[in-house]
């Protein structure tokens, strides 16, 4: 610490609460100007390039484009070793954190995070070009999926319905004819930080995992939404609001595909490591994906005014290497995602079974989503007016569960 920090006085360290999926050896350094510092060790190759990503993105965040966010992004402190492993030394954000599937609809988290990654999409290209990170055009975005799928089609394991419709996907020029942004390149709902608002509900006050920052596709930040079907609608349409760039028609139809791909990319990721076990679960995740598809639906070629089914109501039940190997640990010390839910969870069950064949199984038991009428999330009916005591009825009590969560995360932080 004092390597990566030189004249710091450390008053004390310890563990963070929320430890996220261990991917990292870490801890909390308390200074005595009363700031607090996560500091990240690398384990192996891949955690230390992620660290090395994350370095160059959050220094190309420079003041100028920090004051653009409405939001804190962590600040940069150094960098230094720690055994045979490189650290990386950053401010601690505090904020709490909200698994997809228990993003409430409504007013408060849904809107305020749709906004958060509309603000990502609008920062300057040049921030990202001028550090050196990577910069794909529609046509490079369209051609790294046209890869993906050809590899995972040549092991042989993947349905041919899914293949079949993916191909129809990169195909369809239409979908294709997108404005490159800036992204994170794979937000996650873990990767927003919010504090409550007595009048507005929770809000993001702080964004973490920026080891993704390039330009590309911006569906690929709305991907994550395939495991949050009841917030969806309402980050979309906040995203949408609060995006100054020209309507994408096709954005949610393409977040929908990068979300199915994962399970392709996890496929693909255990044939390369001659990982048989890898490959069966990756298999068995597809053939459930492959089978809440109607078949009179597969293509996506007309799906952009249409909708397309998807069976990834719980896409955050794909491991974790699949998901753009998102970490969320020793970033926050303010929530443990763990925790958050722990009440519910002991209510309902004496105990969680966490073993891989119980994550399958739970994965063929998802119902497919029906998103017809994709085109309407951006659009008000036109009826709404007459709706309004719903509306307003429905955001009350999205305001009610986003503070319900917010209070049994105190609760459970505080015992």
């Amino acid at each position: 610490m004092t390597a990566a920090l030189p004249g710091a006085e450390v008053t004390g360290t310890r563990t963070l609460s929320a430890d996220g999926d261990a991917r990292f050896d870490s801890a909390v350094a308390s200074l005595a100007d009363g700031r607090e510092l996560a500091i990240r060790v690398a384990d192996d190759d891949e955690t230390a390039r992620e660290l090395a990503a994350e370095s160059l993105a959050l220094r190309a965040l420079t003041a100028g484009a920090r004051a653009i966010l409405p939001f804190r992004a962590p600040e940069y402190v150094g960098e230094t070793r720690v055994g045979d492993g490189r650290a990386l030394v950053t401010e601690l954000l505090p904020g709490f954190q909200v698994e997809a599937a228990h993003v409430p609809a409504g007013r408060g988290t849904a809107e305020s995070m749709g906004a958060a990654i509309a603000a990502v999409h609008g920062l300057p290209v040049s921030i990202v070009r001028s550090a050196g990170l990577v910069s794909r055009s529609a046509e490079e975005s369209r051609e790294d999926i046209r890869r993906l799928v050809d590899d995972a089609a040549s092991t042989g394991r993947v349905p041919a319905r899914l293949t079949a419709r993916w191909r129809d996907a990169v195909a369809d020029d239409e979908l294709w004819r997108f404005e490159s942004t800036v992204t994170l390149n794979g937000v996650q709902s873990t990767s927003f930080l919010l504090e409550d608002d007595d009048e507005r509900g929770p809000q993001v006050t702080g964004l973490l995992n920026w080891h993704g920052l390039s330009v590309g596709d911006p569906a690929v930040d709305l991907a994550w939404l395939s495991a949050a079907p009841d917030a969806a609608p309402d980050v979309q349409a906040a995203y949408a609001r609060s995006s100054e760039r020209s309507p994408d028609g096709a954005i949610e139809v393409r977040a929908r595909m990068l979300a199915e791909l994962e399970f392709a990319r996890w496929l693909v990721h255990g044939d390369s490591l001659h990982r048989p076990d890898i490959v069966d679960d990756a298999a068995a995740l597809l053939e459930a994906l492959a089978e809440g598809l109607r078949a009179d639906d597969l293509a996506v070629v007309a799906a952009r005014n249409e909708g397309v089914d998807s069976a990834l109501d719980a896409l955050d039940r794909v491991p974790a290497e699949a998901a753009a190997l998102i970490d969320t640990s020793m970033q926050t010390d303010a929530y443990n995602p763990d925790e958050l839910w722990a009440q519910e969870s002991e209510e309902g069950s004496s105990s969680t079974d966490t073993s891989e064949a119980a994550r399958r199984a739970a994965m063929v038991d998802v119902e497919t989503e029906d998103l017809t009428g994709v085109g309407d999330i951006f659009t008000a009916p036109a009826d709404a007016g007459d709706e309004a005591d719903d509306d307003e009825r429905d955001d009350d009590e999205a305001q009610r569960a986003a503070r319900a969560a917010l209070q049994r995360w105190k609760s459970s932080d505080s015992e």
